[in-house]
């Protein structure tokens, strides 16, 4: 008799790989759209320098694509070696989003131009690239194998 799982639950055989060729760039695509969203509200919100390289759309795009693009394929090798690719891949993105806000504390003081309110608002940009890398890429509705029956 086979095991019951929790309900959601994608085992290592059960992420459809030909499914990351359309949802890794969907990704990518969202997680720059929402970055670029969350910019064109809080420059003039805050009343901040969107000339501030980070902040501007094209140093904004550049981080993103980067980014979430090494996201994509660290999601794409946990699904080829871990049991639980998932949950795995949702720990490993928070530690990174994590980890990635570090530079963004170091700004103010010591770069020129440099402010709290901007490096804060590139940290809620790192929120809003994470926020539907994991969507996408953990959510078992788009990328679950299909099982026929």
């Amino acid at each position: 008799m086979g095991q019951v799982g929790q309900v959601g639950q994608v085992g290592r055989n059960d992420v459809n790989a030909k499914a990351l060729w359309w949802a890794g760039p969907l990704t990518v695509v969202a997680a720059v759209l929402l970055v670029w969203a969350t910019r064109a509200v809080a420059v003039p919100l805050f009343g901040l320098n969107g000339e501030f390289p980070p902040l501007t759309y094209g140093g904004l795009a550049f981080f993103t694509v980067v980014g979430v693009g090494l996201g994509v394929l660290v999601f794409a090798g946990v699904a080829m070696i871990s049991s639980t690719p998932i949950p795995t891949y949702r720990r490993i993105a928070l530690v990174a989003l994590a980890l990635s806000m570090i530079p963004d504390f170091w700004l103010p003081g010591n770069v020129p131009g440099a402010t709290w309110p901007i490096a804060i608002v590139l940290m809620v940009t790192h929120v809003a690239a994470w926020a539907p890398t994991v969507f996408i890429l953990t959510n078992p509705a788009l990328i679950a194998a299909r099982r026929v029956a």
